[in-house]
């Protein structure tokens, strides 16, 4: 049975770790644990009955509780098992960074790896031009570079100063 375990959003990697070790050192048969992609605030937790889950989770930091009802692995699979998503960014695309460190801020793509799901790229508003590795799940296109570009920002400019 799959046992839905709810936490602190943002310390789901923390409590994950604090209940693996307490099923280590108890020695809990507990099969699985996860925290599921794209679902904040819970970690499933796979074991035969209900008291394991519960003592596995019991009285430790960020845990608040388990969910009343079990889920199957069919309605959760697709937070668990990875997709290959195709990757649409090209070199020379601008892109928005959306995660931290650099939250919001727009950037240039100097290279693609799609091996490691990774792009380095160099940030527009920076002084100097500092090339920065980002995973590509963390970007969003913005426009492609090109003649595109160019015709999309120069209209801008003249609008101003006519006004």
């Amino acid at each position: 049975m799959i046992f839905v375990i709810k936490v602190t959003t943002n310390k789901e990697d923390r409590a994950l770790d604090m209940i693996e070790d307490k099923v280590k050192k108890k020695n809990l048969p507990v099969y699985s644990l996860a925290r599921p992609h794209g679902l904040r605030g819970y970690i499933f937790l796979e074991a035969e009955e209900r008291e394991v889950a519960e003592e596995a989770a019991f009285n430790l930091p960020y845990v608040k509780g388990i969910v009343g009802k079990t889920v199957s692995y069919e309605e959760i699979k697709n937070m668990i098992e990875p997709k290959v998503a195709e990757i649409k960014i090209e070199k020379n695309d601008i892109v928005e960074i959306i995660s931290e460190p650099f939250k919001k801020e727009k950037a240039k793509v100097l290279r693609i790896d799609k091996t490691k799901g990774e792009a380095v790229v160099t940030l527009l508003q920076a002084a100097i031009p500092i090339p920065v590795t980002v995973k590509i799940d963390n970007l969003r296109i913005i426009r492609r570079e090109g003649e595109e570009f160019e015709k999309e920002e120069a209209p801008a400019e003249e609008e101003k100063g006519e006004e």
